[in-house]
């Protein structure tokens, strides 16, 4: 149930209080600064190219067209003909050949030129405000090397940052109205340059490059030294993590009856479980990705987008090689994100209905598609608890047993008659022969309806699990690859491939109660001055840490610090978003208290741990009526 807001990096926040960690991930991901055309095709290219196979369609693209979300309106090689002398056919030849260690070489190449072009600018360049702009654009294209240069050679990246600063700090200044101004120092720039210049050309202006398993921007010298690096996992420019906006409510069960979560603590684990990242491993745990970050408040997020990984916002290949090599099946499928909604009644689960279990689907997303280890019984427990509490959102045009109500549209009423009509192009059956008004507009069957390509001929893998209609309004686009992009187009799709000879008014008809079935009364979170993004995070997460009162008795040493690092980490980081800038300082420090209980679980000190839980209660509660 996470929220898109900007995040501090709270390991820093923490301090100590997370030393004894074990590298916490945040579930708040971070907005990144724009990235310059060249130097984001670069990662773009890094990104891609570690796919398998690689996608040399999206590897060709993300040249010649601008990353989504782009400030540019050009793609690289456009723009690095208007601002360029530099060639680029080398590289683009590479690409035609589908040449996978010379795209990496050439790309590399070309952007280390593209630094020193850049950089010949500042040095020749007469006034001050020029040279400042040529060196400000030759850092952010150094930015594509900059991270790998800090994770594979620490010293180097300490060199080349003063470099930068020196370099910049002797371009001079303008002064004020002509008053205060200061000529550029050339000699500190050449000098500052020349390191920067030496690396390049030592490390990125090679003749050839080792032969690379893994594309990164380490440097060649650490590359040929072979040297084990870690290098941390980013996501390409274009990518969007954040939550869809404007935020799905979310209807549970228990609350919808009054009941406090902190008095369910295996359900509260169990939402905790959904907003950590704690629970996979490889990428996911590393950016922060949780099974929140698709499934927003248990529906949907409409505008998550990996490149790569995704065809569109909201669809995601959650068995390719980007998150799970080991459960990459070679295909490129990625499928449009399903709603949670009233998941308990909407097995089998999967498009194609293969796990008759929730648990066992459940299972299979931690450590297959997301390649988390194996969860405790406890986990599928608490995490399946809280999944079967979501509810399908209140619809009052409709009954709890699928039919219209008196606040319908006359032409949803026309339209239901149409629904349940058998008709000739569906063998006889009705729309509602699978979407049963009476069952949650469900048979809990697969069927295929032939907006399957099959892979190959006499394939018989269409068949996929029929969808509930209820929420659908706020779920587009439809089919399992979201491939129409409103429910009149999906009307349209089977009175086009099935026959079904419906007139124009009736297809708007049918339309129509498709729309009134897919409604909802109150479909997203409202906020206010009051009822602020942080105060309904505080609550949550609080919430998450009151489980601490029933796993600090038994000494649950792994539950605890699961939780303790993925909560202490996420309410630090979600304080940044606070409007009561005079009460963050309070929730960092409470942070770090709920941090200690797990750096005391860690060191085995049980009466610390629970000396630290008492405080951070009593603290939280102080804060509670603040923390807006």
């Amino acid at each position: 149930m996470r929220r898109s807001f900007l995040a501090l990096v709270a390991t820093l926040l923490l301090g100590a209080g997370l030393a004894g960690g074990s590298g916490t991930a945040l579930a708040t991901p971070a907005k990144e600064a724009p990235w310059l055309p060249e130097a984001a095709s670069y990662r773009l290219t890094l990104f891609l190219g570690n796919l398998a196979p690689p996608p040399w369609e999206d590897i060709e693209t993300a040249w010649s067209e601008p990353y989504r979300g782009s400030e540019f309106t050009q793609g690289a090689l456009t723009w690095l003909d208007s601002q360029s002398e530099l060639a680029t056919a080398p590289l683009t030849a590479a690409i035609g050949r589908k040449d996978r260690q010379a795209v990496f070489a050439e790309a590399t190449r070309l952007v280390a030129r593209r630094i020193e072009e850049t950089l010949d600018r500042a040095l020749s360049s007469e006034t001050p405000a020029d040279a400042q702009r040529a060196v400000a654009m030759a850092r952010q294209l150094y930015r594509a090397f900059a991270d790998h240069i800090s994770a594979a050679d620490p010293d180097g990246a300490r060199a080349l940052g003063r470099a930068w600063l020196e370099l910049a700090s002797a371009t001079g200044s303008t002064g004020v109205l002509g008053a205060g101004a200061v000529a550029p120092d050339r000699d500190t720039m050449e000098t500052a340059r020349a390191v920067i210049s030496d690396y390049l050309g030592a490390n990125y202006l090679v003749d050839s490059f080792a032969p690379r398993a893994r594309l990164s921007a380490i440097p060649e010298s650490v590359a040929r030294s072979g040297a084990d690096v870690d290098i941390p996992n980013t996501l390409p420019p274009g990518s969007d993590i954040f939550d869809q906006d404007p935020l799905p409510k979310l209807v549970l069960n228990f609350e919808e009856q009054g009941i406090d979560e902190a008095d369910l603590p295996l359900i509260a684990y169990g939402d905790m479980l959904f907003d950590s990242p704690e629970i996979f491993s490889g990428p996911a745990r590393e950016l922060g990705i949780s099974c929140s970050t698709c499934h927003n408040r248990s529906d949907i997020n409409q505008r998550f987008f990996i490149p790569g990984a995704s065809h569109q916002p909201g669809a995601v290949d959650v068995d390719g090689a980007f998150f799970n090599p080991m459960f990459n099946d070679r295909r490129n499928d990625p499928i449009d994100i399903p709603s949670l909604r009233g998941l308990r009644f909407t097995g089998p689960y999967g498009r194609d209905g293969r796990f008759a279990s929730l648990r066992d689907f459940t299972r299979n997303v931690i450590v297959n598609e997301f390649a988390g280890d194996e969860p405790t019984p406890f986990m599928l427990d608490a995490i399946v608890a809280y999944m079967t509490e979501f509810d399908f959102l209140p619809n009052a045009m409709l009954t709890g047993d699928g039919q219209l109500t008196a606040a319908a549209p006359d032409a949803a009423r026309r339209g239901a008659a149409i629904f349940n009509r058998p008709l000739a192009g569906l063998g006889g059956a009705s729309c509602a022969s699978c979407h049963v008004p009476g069952a949650n507009f469900l048979d809990r069957k697969a069927h295929d309806i032939g907006s399957v390509q099959p892979a190959y001929d006499g394939a018989r893998a269409g068949a996929l699990d029929t969808p509930t209609l209820l929420g659908t309004v706020y779920t587009a686009p439809y089919f399992h690859d979201g491939s129409l992009p409103t429910l009149a187009a999906v009307v349209a799709w089977f009175d086009d491939t099935k026959a079904l000879g419906l007139t124009a008014t009736e297809r708007a008809d049918l339309t129509a109660y498709l729309e009134t079935v897919g409604a909802a009364d109150a479909p997203y979170e409202v906020f206010d001055d009051e009822n602020t993004p942080f105060r309904l995070a505080f609550s949550e997460l609080t919430t998450f840490a009151s489980t601490l009162d029933t796993l600090l008795p038994r000494k649950d040493t792994r539950h605890i610090l699961l939780l303790t690092d993925t909560v202490a980490s996420d309410l630090a980081a979600d304080a940044s978003t606070m409007g009561n800038l005079a009460v963050r300082p309070e929730i960092y420090a409470l942070a770090d208290r709920l941090a200690q209980v797990g750096t005391a679980v860690r060191m085995g000190d049980w009466t610390a741990a629970n000396a630290h839980w008492a405080t951070f209660k009593s603290d939280a509660d102080a804060i509670q009526a603040k923390a807006f």
